[in-house]
């Protein structure tokens, strides 16, 4: 990511005097800016002492500790002025708890320059927002390290195969370490269990125990120790501390059981239940892997769709293969029957039928011709054409959808944020909760209390599971999302995937959500046909940006132009321009009756059949009378009315706004089924339309495809774009539809239901095993009916609890 060259300077100025803090500054243009900044930043708890340097487009901080930074600039950015930061997401290894997300999530947060870091366990990525003139990726990196984690640094382009290739070989190697843990267990159990008492027992369970607890579980031990270092803990503290004491209490009984004999008491070993409950860790992590490897397919087969070289056409005609890196824009590519289209761009010649269902959702192939476009990851059917590339590497469509879910699938649902708190409390809890066991066995238990204290002990450390917990919502976030990107349906974070089942109210656009958004002239009538008028509005609508003044200047596309002067676009209403000394309007009604001008009968009969015939009237007049009256009609979509009956079954209230006169939106309204509907809606009373509706206590989804609409998309708890729609439309809302069908607005709501309800089983299990397991493991039952659960089997229950809720999250996958 570049910086602007105003702020290129501060990339290697870092802080002086360990205090001061230099924060660049953006959209701070004037002394009165600068001023409203400074007072914000002296409402910032832990700034001691601030200043803005306008010149230098920087406030200049002294802060009490690294965390002040992070809550200056949020103050700055509340303000609504820009700070120059950076944000990226960097794979992390070596995390094997929910605990260990947090561990680094904490040390990243509270890394000088950072403004926020979240870590996601499940996709095992940490996104961060820093300050670029205070740290970088190699600081953070360090200070991951510092915990015993890492971050992977390299580019975009080969991150995600060296992360492919990073977590294959670690795969390969955890299947390895299982197996040999299994096959080495094996014995173990069989002495332990039915052959107690053959000669030198103890000492063989002691040779095949000792390699799977010091050589296949060491990374159980090295990681509790550096998470112990930082006083931190871990599911990897739990393991160590279990099967440790397991191992080294055998190892003393094996060696001395004497002291024991000398009580009165037999002199046990457990080495069983210190390897068996390795192996079953191992052999639940192996399984988890590979389950949780299943949730991210969506990403893999959207990175699958690209080719990897493309046939490049030469200025002499000749043909040349080439690797897809290196096709730059406005280079001419063949694309030939059955190929993948590997950048994004302009159909010069030729046509086909192209597959689009990997991007869209819909199956039909759609027809590419001259000037249509094309986009990257989309397959070529029978034909063969030619086109010249507009968008490559991360430009392309496929790209940004790509970058999109991945961000999607990496943030966090509000409900994980409790789940992170209990998570970050969770293993010293349980550290306790033994100690606790531990104790009371050996105050209330008799004879065997030591001995069944230790045990009830070590089965406490064993089958609590901080993952289950930590995988409950990730895990189900990544399989929803990438199920909607599949249908066509892109959700770009956790908190509209859930929000999304509550929405009760919906609000749709006409132009371009309701309609195709390919307004035609279909009608014109003149009051005086004359030349000079039809270049006059020609000219005024050329100038326009509004669809509808395309539709009008497709139709006069022969005309020639006249210099206007003093053009003005008048925001819902129409344009006006001055030729001659005389002003002239084009618009809607409402313009030129605010400007006292005069409505032609002949005219303004015209315009009233062609309302009621549900097509959108435009009126051109100069600063008397009215001089012209056109028609222009948008098709209804063909899925509109019954994407709109769907949504009313589901009990979700629509309503229609738009800037058309009443009477076109009454018939529209009528001819799709939507009982509430406001006219000549200008784009500032979206957005206060939207903000009544939530204060009657209603969930609100806008839906557009306008920039006209963003503000309203801004403001909607629940926003949604078209696809085919603006730019701005599309990066302000929460939720876009590729292909722009209605029908997929009740699909999304689906999907949030199906997932938030999958999340709600996940933690149901995750906090009902903790719940019911732990005390059962500490041997509440025993006083009841004399039952002391197996080590053994507390630690296959671990390993299935995580495994159990990754593949509840898979079921997702397989739901209509």
């Amino acid at each position: 990511m570049e910086l602007p060259i105003l702020y290129s300077n501060f990339i290697t100025m870092a802080t002086q005097n360990n205090d001061t803090v230099f924060i660049p500054l953006e959209n701070v243009e004037s002394e009165h800016c600068a001023l409203i900044v400074d007072k914000g930043l002296s409402q910032v708890k832990g700034v001691q002492s601030h200043k803005v340097e306008l010149n230098n487009h920087r406030a200049v901080i002294t802060v009490d500790d690294d965390a002040s930074v992070a809550t200056a600039v949020k103050a700055i950015k509340d303000l609504g002025y820009g700070v120059t930061t950076i944000k990226k997401t960097f794979p992390v290894l070596n995390m094997t708890c929910a605990s260990c997300a947090v561990s680094v999530e904490s040390i990243v947060n509270n890394t000088k320059g950072v403004v926020a870091a979240a870590v996601n366990f499940a996709t095992a990525t940490l996104v961060v927002e820093y300050l670029p003139n205070i740290t970088n990726p190699e600081v953070l990196q360090k200070a991951v390290q510092s915990i015993g984690y890492d971050l992977l640094l390299n580019d975009d382009n080969s991150q995600q195969g060296t992360l492919e290739a990073i977590h294959q070989k670690k795969f390969r190697q955890l299947k390895q370490k299982t197996i040999w843990a299994i096959l080495l267990s094996l014995p173990v159990v069989l002495i332990g269990m039915f052959f107690m008492h053959i000669p030198y027992a103890n000492e063989i369970m002691w040779v095949f125990a000792t390699p799977v607890v010091l050589w296949l579980g060491k990374d159980f031990f090295i990681n509790a120790w550096k998470q112990a270092r930082h006083r931190s803990a871990n599911m990897d503290t739990l393991v160590a501390l279990s099967t440790g004491i397991a191992y080294l209490f055998s190892v003393f009984n094996m060696l001395f059981p004497k002291f024991w004999h000398a009580r009165g008491l037999e002199a046990h070993v457990y080495f069983e239940a210190a390897s068996v409950v390795i192996a079953f860790i191992l052999l639940g992590k192996l399984l988890e892997e590979k389950a949780k490897g299943n949730t991210s397919l969506a990403i893999k087969k959207l990175m699958g769709l690209q080719p990897k070289t493309v046939t490049l056409l030469l200025p002499d005609g000749s043909e040349k293969q080439t690797a897809i890196n290196e096709v730059q824009p406005d280079d001419i590519i063949l694309v030939k029957p059955g190929e993948k289209i590997a950048v994004d761009g302009m159909v010069l010649s030729g046509n086909s039928y192209v597959d689009e269902s990997m991007l869209s959702g819909e199956p039909v192939p759609v027809l590419k011709k001259q000037n249509e476009k094309v986009f990257a990851g989309t397959i070529n059917q029978k034909g063969s054409f030619r086109f010249k590339a507009v968008k490559v590497g991360k430009k392309t469509m496929l790209a940004q959808i790509i970058k999109m879910v991945q961000d999607a699938q990496g943030s966090k649902a509000p409900v994980q944020k409790l789940v992170d708190k209990i998570a970050g409390i969770f293993v010293p809890v349980v550290i306790g909760f033994a100690l606790l066991t531990f104790i009371l066995w050996l105050l209330l238990g008799g004879n065997n209390g030591l001995v069944q204290g230790l045990l009830a002990a070590i089965t406490v450390l064993v089958i609590a599971c901080p993952c289950a917990l930590g995988l409950a919502t990730p895990t189900a976030i990544m399989v929803g999302v990438g199920k909607g990107a599949e249908k066509g349906i892109l959700i770009k974070d956790a908190e509209s995937l859930e929000l999304a089942k509550k929405v009760n109210a919906i609000v749709l656009d006409k132009t371009g959500t309701i309609t195709e958004g390919k307004p035609q002239v279909t009608g014109i009538q003149w009051l005086n046909n004359d030349e000079t008028t039809k270049q006059i509005l020609f000219s005024l609508e050329k100038q326009s940006e509004h669809p509808l003044a395309e539709a009008v200047t497709s139709n006069f596309h022969q005309e020639s132009t006249v210099v206007l002067e003093n053009f003005e676009s008048i925001t819902g209403k129409g344009v006006s321009a001055f030729y001659n000394h005389q002003k002239y309007f084009a618009g809607n009604k409402k313009l030129l009756e605010e400007n006292t001008i005069n409505f032609p009968d002949e005219l303004l009969r015209h315009a009233d059949e062609w309302s009621k015939e549900a097509k959108t009237v435009i009126w051109f007049a100069n600063s008397e009378k009215a001089l012209s009256v056109i028609a222009i009609s948008d098709k209804i979509k063909a899925s509109a009315a019954n994407a709109i009956a769907e949504l009313q079954a589901m009990n979700i209230e629509l309503y229609m706004l738009t800037g058309d006169n009443d009477a076109t939106a009454k018939a529209i309204a009528k001819q799709v089924g939507i009982g509430h509907y406001e006219a000549e809606v200008l784009p500032q009373h979206k957005a206060k339309f939207i903000k009544r509706l939530q204060q009657q206590g209603k969930i609100v989804a806008m839906v557009g495809d306008g920039i006209n609409d963003s503000t309203a998309l801004a403001t909607a708890d629940v926003s949604i774009a078209m696809g085919k729609g603006s730019d701005i439309a599309i990066d302000v809302a929460r939720m876009t539809l590729i292909s722009s069908d209605l029908k997929k607005i009740a699909e999304a709501i689906r999907l949030s239901k199906q997932t938030v309800a999958t999340i709600k089983q996940n933690l149901f299990w995750a906090f009902i095993y903790n719940l019911v397991g732990i005390p059962v493991a500490a041997g509440i039952l025993f006083p009841i009916n004399g039952f002391m659960l197996n080590p053994m089997i507390a630690g296959a229950a671990m390993a299935l609890s995580s495994v159990s809720v990754v593949s509840n999250s898979l079921r997702l996958k397989w739901m209509k």
